[in-house]
């Protein structure tokens, strides 16, 4: 095999079909795995045609982009599957997608309207978000390493120099990238962070804005106006007018010089490119707003979810304010309720956004709950988030099995739009990785399975809105770090090994205590304040996972993050019932994601220590036997609800 000789019959396992093109790394293959009957691409680099002096460097390369991009399974991200090597070839079968790259299209002169450009940044900073959460950083991103698919998604592919778990990629003192999209720290061979990703999306959301680079000239040029301090982009309203002051700041904080004056992850540019887009929307005529909900009409909201969720709990009528009280069998109307002649409008109702595929169950869930919430309520996932962005919803449910994407990954993206939204999963099957996911990822307040009892899931849900309700579309800041300095977290770990992490990685930001057991953990809790509880329950055992059930009952503002190698979806699911574990850290940590992790685990401590009436609300209920059928919806037999309070 040559790099310009005939066509391979097979690379691998794989038959290979055809070529779909060339690059300076290799070559790429369609081709078909007989195995798992799936067409696959396959990116070749054939080892004789490498320079001797650069082989070595250019295979390890290629091997931490399989390494990168095989452990990152995203809906925007070419999901890799394989990679191999033989004395002659070295190669990565990945996802093949139909479609062409950002890049060609821009060259065929396409341009986007402002929805479409809005879609795309979305999905190409939501893969990112992704990717920065597993310790990933791309360092290459451009229109060229951007697939979209004939329906209009996107696919970021070439992790081949991205920056995993803080290694520099530099070779031969030359940073690795291309210029026109490099961050200026890249270029000046500077350690890689997402906010280097974060300028790439930048320059990326420019050219889709503009029709134009933001710096454009011979590489050498481009590359001094990228390092110069004092060369400004042009903001995108100079090219387009149409283009709302709120949109320019957006792109022009992500196209910062210095990486601290940029948005930090791509989560920050995601929400404020979106509300520059929705603003340019509206100053161009092609949006409609929805009405912002009063303080006061959310405090009468707020107590009206009380209400109804006593009379769910009781089997008595609530009387809601500005409605008439429904009777049940042998229920009275409370006398001081204010009575109105009809029904109250929507528009005064908590919002409540139920996803599933099946017509039947979106049918039977907004039969049970449209006399108590205004319920929004569609199959089509991309639907769902746009409703998410347009109307504050107080709660979400989502079926696991969708077609377009996981149930957890819908919400997960809902979570980083709209994070005050209660989030519940619709699932009829117990899935590890989905489990870990949803706690992780998209921080899910309770699992729901299939089939249900309807005044149970009532109950659930109804919880869930008070709690959406009280929190309201505030926005948690980041802890400052007085505040940080004052919390505390608690390592309960025999071997030390996690304590050391720990401590390297959270010098200086709170205070970090010790337990080598349950027992012992449990004597410190009650000597010293503690903000978090940090357990490797393989080590404690049974007695960690007592402990950390009895911490959520009794100091339920605690949170708790396990570190595990099980693969026990029982102990999981017993772990977030009793337990409200806030997140799961498998072994082998990744020191990337317990950082991460123990950081947002103080963002939440803090909006629990402004809001302690929602530590009472997250405390998990008894447990109590379900009994009788289902008052209405689907059949049920047994009636079972697991009800998996996490993310607290």
């Amino acid at each position: 095999m040559s790099a310009i000789g005939p066509l391979p019959a097979t690379i691998g396992k794989f038959e290979v079909h055809g070529i779909l093109g060339r690059g300076g790394m290799g070559t790429v293959y369609s081709a078909f795995d007989p195995t798992i009957q799936r067409p696959v691409a396959i990116k070749a680099l054939i080892k004789r045609a490498l320079d001797p002096d650069q082989a070595m460097n250019i295979l390890d390369r290629f091997k931490r982009e399989a390494q990168a991009a095989g452990r990152l399974m995203h809906p925007n991200i070419v999901q890799v599957y394989d990679y191999g090597e033989s004395q002659e070839v070295a190669f990565i079968a990945m996802e093949l997608v139909a479609g062409k790259t950002l890049h060609q299209r821009l060259l065929e002169r396409r341009r986007y309207d402002f929805k479409q450009i809005g879609s795309l940044v979305e999905q190409l900073l939501s893969a990112l978000e992704y990717a920065h959460q597993n310790g990933v950083i791309h360092q290459d991103i451009k229109p060229a390493n951007i697939l979209l698919t004939n329906d209009g998604r996107i696919k970021v592919t070439d992790f081949g120099i991205a920056h995993v778990e803080s290694t520099r990629m530099i070779v031969n003192n030359e940073p690795l990238g291309t210029p026109h999209f490099m961050a200026p720290e890249l270029i000046n061979g500077e350690t890689a962070t997402p906010a280097s990703d974060v300028y790439s999306a930048g320059t990326v959301a420019f050219e889709l804005l503009t029709g134009q680079r933001a710096f454009s000239g011979t590489t050498a040029f481009v590359m001094r106006q990228v390092m110069d301090p004092e060369v400004k982009v042009t903001a995108p309203s100079q090219v387009d007018p149409r283009i709302v002051p709120e949109l320019d700041e957006a792109v022009l904080k992500a196209l910062a010089k210095r990486p601290a004056e940029r948005f930090q992850n791509a989560a920050e540019f995601r929400l404020a490119f979106q509300r520059g887009i929705e603003a340019t929307l509206r100053a161009v005529g092609d949006t409609v707003e929805a009405a912002p909900i009063s303080a006061e009409t959310t405090r009468n909201l707020s107590a009206a979810a009380r209400l109804l969720r006593a009379s769910v709990a009781t089997g008595t009528a609530a009387a809601v304010p500005g409605r008439e009280a429904t009777a049940g069998t042998g229920a009275a109307q409370a006398p001081s309720a204010p009575v109105s002649s009809g029904p109250v409008s929507s528009a005064h109702k908590p919002r409540l956004l139920v996803v599933d595929d099946e017509e039947r169950i979106l049918n039977s869930l907004k039969a049970l709950f449209r006399d108590d919430f205004h319920v929004f309520a569609t199959s089509n996932c991309s639907h769902a988030l746009r409703f998410v962005e347009k109307f504050h919803m107080h709660a979400i449910i989502s079926d696991q099995r969708m077609p377009e994407m996981l149930g957890v990954e819908l919400l997960r993206r809902a979570k980083i739009t709209s994070p005050t939204s209660m989030r519940l999963l619709l699932t009829g099957y117990s899935d590890l990785n989905a489990i870990v996911g949803s706690i992780n990822e998209g921080e899910i307040f309770r699992f729901i399975n299939k089939p249900w009892n309807n005044r149970d899931l009532k109950q659930i849900v109804h919880e869930a809105v008070e709690i959406g309700l009280t929190v309201g579309e505030r926005r948690v800041m980041r802890v400052d770090t007085a505040a940080r300095q004052e919390m505390a977290v608690l390592v309960v770990d025999p071997s030390y090994e996690l304590l050391r992490s720990v401590k390297e990685m959270l010098v200086g930001v709170c205070q970090i205590r010790h337990a080598l057991d349950a027992e012992s953990a449990m004597d410190r809790i009650d000597q010293y304040p503690v903000t978090i509880v940090l357990m490797d329950v393989e080590y404690t055992g049974a007695e960690g996972v007592a402990l950390l059930k009895t911490l959520k009952h009794e100091k339920p503002d605690i949170l708790s993050i396990v570190v595990t190698s099980a693969s026990d979806s029982e102990l999981m699911i017993e772990l977030i019932n009793q337990a409200q574990i806030f997140r799961f850290l498998n072994k082998p940590v990744n020191q990337q994601l317990v950082r991460s992790h123990l950081l947002a685990a103080l963002e939440r401590a803090q909006l629990l220590r402004e809001s302690p009436e929602l530590a009472k609300m997250y405390k998990p209920a008894p447990a109590k036997a379900v009994a009788g059928a289902p008052d209405a919806g689907l059949p049920v037999t047994p009636p079972a609800v697991v009800a998996a309070e996490a993310g607290s």
